[in-house]
């Protein structure tokens, strides 16, 4: 039986005692601010990032450079037979399509996986991995189970203000100006490669009621037909947001989904926070196989 390593990046949200304690990897996707890159392993902390984004600064996300990748795959190797890399999603990164191109050189002892997943849904993406590995599945077999799965979640995000979305180039400033003056707040969703408009309101409350009232939706429709070994779990995930705001979310998700567990709730990951911004909220729903859980 081959000896399968595990691998995702940042966008993921794994902490570095979760990365050791689960016994997987983890690359970094780097930042440009203002000319100069930074990485979440090195120099760049929660912190220093909030405060380069709340400021004038140009912060943007970049690839990986694929000669550091390559080396981090070539030194996997020698303790692992085959590795399954799962990136950020193909539709919010083109870090994906690099290192599906990149591991055309090893022959099939990298999978890449386009798992169309970012943040706490990647995060579930990995430890179903993790569980399909320890039964004994190979690179390849995790790779296509991951992909069949890919589409049985949603992500809908609340973006209190369209400053970001303006700055990263997402949305015009004449719309961003008239927006900001009526005050909209947009709603967002992750359904496969994209993120897209989902519904726009006024309020902050309005917002959460949207994005609840859809998750219900998909439970009723998307995911109406849950095998006997799958569950559905829910999590929250968050931009720079007081803890009293994430609680209060919690409670009312709690509320209305008494039947579904609250799996995470977590910072969005960076690579997510540079386009919307802080005091974003975000609610996903996953279909995943009991066992990885």
């Amino acid at each position: 039986m081959a000896k399968v390593g595990i691998v995702t990046d940042n966008s993921s949200g794994f902490t570095i005692d979760e990365v050791q304690r689960l016994g997987i990897q983890m690359t970094y996707i780097p930042f440009i601010i203002d000319g100069e890159e930074y990485s979440e392993d090195k120099n760049l902390t929660h912190e220093l990032f909030y405060e380069k984004l709340n400021s004038s600064a140009r912060v943007n996300t970049s690839q990986p450079n694929q000669e550091t990748v390559k080396h981090f795959w070539n030194k996997m190797l020698k303790e692992y037979d085959e590795i399954v890399y799962i990136p950020l999603s193909s539709g919010l990164s083109s870090s994906c399509q690099t290192a599906e191109f990149l591991s055309l050189e090893y022959n099939g002892k990298v999978q890449v996986v386009n798992n169309k997943r970012v943040s706490v849904t990647l995060k579930l993406a990995v430890l179903e991995a993790i569980e399909l590995a320890k039964q004994g599945k190979s690179a390849l077999e995790i790779k296509q189970n991951l992909e069949n799965s890919s589409l049985n979640s949603s992500i809908y995000i609340m973006v209190p203000t369209l400053k970001f979305l303006k700055k990263g180039g997402r949305i015009t400033a004449a719309a961003a100006a008239i927006g900001s003056l009526l005050s909209i707040k947009p709603v967002l969703q992750i359904q496969g490669d994209k993120l897209d408009a989902y519904a726009k309101v006024l309020t902050i409350k309005q917002a959460k009621s949207k994005m609840i009232n859809a998750i219900k939706k998909d439970i009723e429709t998307r995911f109406n037909d849950i095998k006997s070994n799958q569950k559905l779990v829910l999590s929250l995930a968050h931009t720079s947001t007081t803890m009293d705001d994430i609680n209060e979310f919690e409670k009312e998700v709690k509320n209305e989904f008494a039947n579904y567990p609250i799996l995470f709730k977590d910072p969005l990951p960076l690579a997510i926070a540079c386009h919307i911004g802080t005091g974003a909220l975000a609610i996903t729903a996953t279909v995943v196989d009991k066992n990885c859980i």
